[in-house]
């Protein structure tokens, strides 16, 4: 068994509404509540960074699914959707949606879009971060899949 450590510092020099920092291998960022929960929404938050590790998770387990299926990627995109809920002011992460838009290549063939559709689904449920959040954050997929 191998295991992979990352290491974050965080820096919070002050109350709730103070500005703080992280820095973890190549991210650098400033970090405060966000405008919508009454911050001073300077930098990323805990919300964002969250969906961002969903997304990119997710991005990058799809990509290599589909170069290791050897399907003739086009071009690939993603936007998510984070739900908090807010209730009696308790925030609650409830819901994370991925919108992939993949276009395989114009000589793909039927077999491979139909491959990719049960790609797009299975790198939801393998990559590390859906894992990690599963069971405490629904997850879900709507893709548009087709040939450029």
């Amino acid at each position: 068994m191998t295991i992979h450590q990352f290491h974050l510092k965080a820096n919070w020099p002050g109350r709730r509404n103070s500005v703080g920092s992280i820095q973890s291998g190549n991210l650098q960022t400033k970090i405060s509540i966000p405008t919508e929960m009454d911050g001073p929404g300077i930098g990323t938050n805990p919300d964002e960074m969250l969906l961002g590790a969903a997304s990119t998770c997710y991005i990058i387990t799809l990509a290599a699914m589909i170069e290791r299926a050897d399907l003739p990627l086009a071009h690939m995109e993603l936007e998510s959707i984070g739900d908090v809920d807010v209730t009696k002011g308790v925030f609650t992460y409830k819901k994370i949606t991925h919108y992939p838009m993949v276009r395989l290549k114009s000589d793909a063939t039927a077999k491979q879009l139909s491959q990719l559709h049960d790609l797009v689904q299975k790198a939801e449920k393998t990559c590390m971060i859906s894992k990690a959040i599963q069971g405490n954050v629904e997850l879900a997929v709507i893709s548009d899949l087709s040939k450029a």
